[in-house]
């Protein structure tokens, strides 16, 4: 019976994507389109998704491109300011947006029949937006208050941004998708307009519509609601500054008396997922689940958690969503009477360990098998499909690279794994952080 069930989650995947029909087209002002067909319920998900995020923003203006998110939702030409959420409530359906350091992304899910305005809506905000100072007064001090709320009032979430800005030597992505609270307090409505004037374009940005629609449909909206939008002259090159070789590990300590319970974190520079070479990321994401994944299964929980009880949570994590270089790393919280010198040690160990036996093929095939199924399950969720394909696309990828992705991971083998493994978990490209209430837990 186990069997069969492995051999039907096997199959399935190709079946599902045999059965994503996704259609792309570019308007004549740049834009691109990806239509994604669902029509199992009659609904669908607009979304539009801008090849900007934080990493893209000027020196100096940290938060801004999170700062003009918000924006977004006050007046233009034609609507009031909170009418574009208002309507769309008013027709059943949600919205939403998100800034990352690669792109800003809007979104709706309503019935099918209200595509039309969700287009018309999306558009004239691209393309209008009127601010007003009292607007940015207000915005500003609700960004400052979600810093507040999610940095500030979070000794891990400070920790992270320390670390993040250790480990990154020169590219953006040091710096916090929210931004430096100093440089926020400083944001003005000329930061904001400069920005959306420069990067709101639809020679910057991907459509995605996906659920109960017709390719040809949503191919005649978009060309008359979007396509009219003209394209920016003077938009730039999408280049960063990347980073230099690291060659020297670097250790800190945060501090912080509302921790309550000391942990230590590892990171390393880690290849992303690039178009046409995805091979490398794939094989990162079953180290990160082998070392780190299931607490009953990986080689950290069961070593540390179970056999000898030295910690009380362990996990890796890697994320090959990304634009440029991504990172990958670990995370121990050490049991009572363990100190962090002790549980860095033991990771050490496990690690060392690990990569001098091998990697089971058992536990291969379980991993597989659980990349497959989740393919499986993610089919049921027409926003999931649609974000998939707005930040793969946002992020270098192609439709391409996209659906052959499940395939990629099905192909990786644990020499791969072993080989990518040696070659970020470097020592001299290493960050690693204790995270205390304070020096005496050092000790401890």
């Amino acid at each position: 019976m186990h069997r069969l069930i492995a051999l039907l989650l096997l199959l399935l995947p190709a079946i599902a994507h045999a059965d994503e029909a996704v259609t792309t087209f570019t308007l004549e002002n740049g834009m691109d389109v990806v239509v994604i067909e669902d029509h199992r319920a009659p609904v669908v998900v607009h979304m539009v998704w801008y090849r900007s995020g934080s990493a893209d923003e000027p020196v100096g203006a940290s938060g801004v491109a999170h700062f003009l998110e918000h924006l977004l939702f006050k007046a233009t030409e034609t609507m009031e300011s909170g009418e574009f959420s208002s309507t769309v409530a008013a027709n059943g359906g949600t919205d939403n947006a998100f800034t990352s350091y690669d792109y800003t992304g809007y979104f709706q899910r309503v019935a099918a029949d209200r595509l039309e305005l969700m287009m018309r809506m999306e558009a004239d905000r691209m393309n209008n937006l009127v601010l007003t100072p009292e607007d940015i007064e207000t915005e500003r001090r609700v960004i400052l208050e979600e810093r507040n709320q999610r940095v500030e009032n979070s000794p891990g979430a400070l920790a992270r941004e320390q670390m993040m800005a250790t480990q990154y030597l020169n590219h953006r992505y040091g710096v916090p998708i929210i931004g430096w609270k100093h440089e926020m307090e400083e944001l003005s409505m000329e930061d904001a307009l400069t920005f959306y004037d420069l990067h709101y374009a639809p020679n910057n940005a991907i459509l995605v519509v996906a659920g109960d629609v017709e390719p040809d449909e949503v191919k005649a909206l978009a060309e008359e609601y979007y396509g009219v939008i003209p394209a920016e002259p003077d938009l730039p090159e999408r280049f960063r500054p990347q980073e230099p070789p690291q060659t020297a590990a670097r250790r800190l300590v945060f501090e912080d008396p509302r921790v309550a319970q000391p942990y230590v974190t590892k990171t390393w520079i880690a290849p992303e997922r690039d178009s046409g070479d995805q091979e490398k990321a794939a094989a990162l994401v079953y180290l990160a689940e082998l070392l780190g994944g299931s607490n009953f299964t990986s080689e950290l929980g069961r070593a540390l958690q179970f056999d000898t009880q030295t910690a009380v949570y362990t996990s890796a994590f890697y994320d090959g969503m990304s634009l440029d270089d991504t990172t990958f790393g670990w995370i121990v919280v050490p049991a009572d009477g363990v100190s962090l010198a002790e549980a860095e040690a033991a990771v050490d160990e496990v690690i060392a360990n690990f990569l001098e036996t091998g990697i089971d093929p058992e536990r291969m095939e379980s991993l597989r098998t659980q990349f497959r199924a989740s393919e499986v399950y993610a089919r049921d969720d027409v926003s999931g499909i649609a974000r998939r394909y707005g930040a793969a696309l946002t992020q270098g990828l192609t439709i391409e690279d996209i659906q052959a992705w499940p395939e990629i991971l099905q192909e990786v083998t644990e020499d791969d794994i072993l080989a990518v493994a040696r070659e970020v978990m470097r020592e001299e490209s290493s960050v690693t952080m204790q995270v205390v209430p304070n020096s005496e837990a050092l000790i401890q």
